[in-house]
């Protein structure tokens, strides 16, 4: 843990810096991101691992042009794409953590080392950290969560919520900025679907080879065939066979990320809510399809639903809180969070802009 610590630690000090010269900041407040990035951003949430051409006909620009500006902003941590096992062959949970006064920075540091913490975010609440968190079991996930986060030096409490079914989720939303008959042309619907947790124990969970494509993906979710079986050691055809079989049973998953702030997405804010059980699939499917909401799920505790939304700022809350109360007249907000910052999302290492500053490999726990 030690050693981890140091290099997590190191990696945040190296926080990359993005270069005049690159088209994406300026010195003088100019934008991170052009209006064609984020066409290109839109499509590669689509189709993340389509090949340029096809991306770049949806985005209006040629492949080498595509190319070249998603390589721009995967070297300035503005975006990468990822890959990490589907909701459906994964144990989740979503863990409210209390830390004692001036500790919480330990804390998350800590927590930000633990290849089965998948994503964190500093909170403004009745709790400091939720932490997203996976195993392969549920023993082996409160093993994990009792143990290991709750004796971490600083921890006052951990309050675990298992996650039940997943509506949707951060590779599920869009940032739309292409016209949906660009986004057509792509061949994908996009819309999320109703995944339960853990549906199904993954017979090939514990094969080297799937483990070492899907750590090797979740570090470039974009690297061809060639690259990931030179970076496994698998042959090219095997490769191929593989990942190919593993998007096609749905056992991963393939998402592009960027960082939201800098788009004016500054304000997450989790909610925890209550709806009659007779409407949660309903209420879930219908609210993991609005554009503000980034995650849903239906939890564990005394509220029946967890959702994550992402808003340009706080006052966009009250808005925001009155379209769910025309759309969904039996829906109850039971408490509300505001997330100060992610330090973490999907194993990717994140600054205070939300970029990439490094990734721990996602595993599940040793406990």
């Amino acid at each position: 843990m030690t050693e981890a610590l140091a290099k997590l630690q190191e990696t945040r000090r190296e926080s990359p810096s993005v270069q005049d010269s690159s088209g994406l900041v300026r010195p003088d407040g100019g934008a991170w991101f052009t209006e064609q990035d984020l066409a290109l951003l839109d499509a590669l949430q689509s189709a993340p691992r389509a090949p340029w051409s096809r991306i770049g006909r949806a985005v209006g620009i040629d492949a080498t042009t595509a190319a070249r500006r998603w390589e721009r902003l995967r070297e300035n941590g503005l975006a990468w794409v990822t890959a990490y096992d589907s909701a459906r062959t994964t144990t989740v949970a979503f863990v409210e953590v209390r830390c004692r006064p001036r500790a919480h920075e330990a804390v998350s540091e800590a927590a930000s080392a633990l290849p089965w913490v998948f994503s964190i975010e500093e909170t403004a609440g009745d709790f400091d950290l939720l932490l997203s968190v996976a195993a392969g079991d549920l023993p082996g996930l409160g093993r994990a969560v009792h143990q290991v986060i709750g004796g971490m030096r600083g921890v006052r409490s951990a309050r675990m919520r298992l996650g039940i079914t997943l509506f949707g989720e951060g590779g599920d939303w869009r940032i739309r900025a292409m016209e949906p008959a660009r986004r057509a042309e792509l061949g994908v619907s996009g819309l999320p679907s109703r995944t339960p947790y853990a549906v199904r124990h993954n017979p090939r969970a514990s094969s080297a080879e799937d483990q070492a494509l899907i750590t090797a993906l979740g570090g470039d979710g974009r690297l061809g065939y060639t690259a990931l079986a030179a970076e496994t050691g698998l042959s090219e055809h095997v490769t191929r066979r593989r990942v190919q079989r593993m998007l096609r049973d749905g056992d991963i998953t393939l998402r592009c990320d960027f960082a939201h702030p800098l788009v004016g997405l500054r304000t997450m804010v989790v909610y925890r809510m209550s709806v009659p059980h007779a409407l949660l699939a309903q209420t879930g499917h219908a609210l993991a399809r609005l554009g503000q909401v980034r995650m849903c799920a239906s939890v564990t505790g005394p509220h029946n639903l967890l959702l994550q939304v992402l808003l340009h700022g706080l006052p966009a809350v009250d808005p925001f809180e009155a379209q769910l109360a025309d759309s969904f007249p039996e829906l109850e907000i039971k408490d509300r969070t505001v997330a100060l910052c992610a330090r973490k999302r999907m194993g990717w290492l994140l600054d205070t802009d939300g970029r990439a500053v490094g990734r721990v490999p996602l595993a599940p726990p040793e406990v």
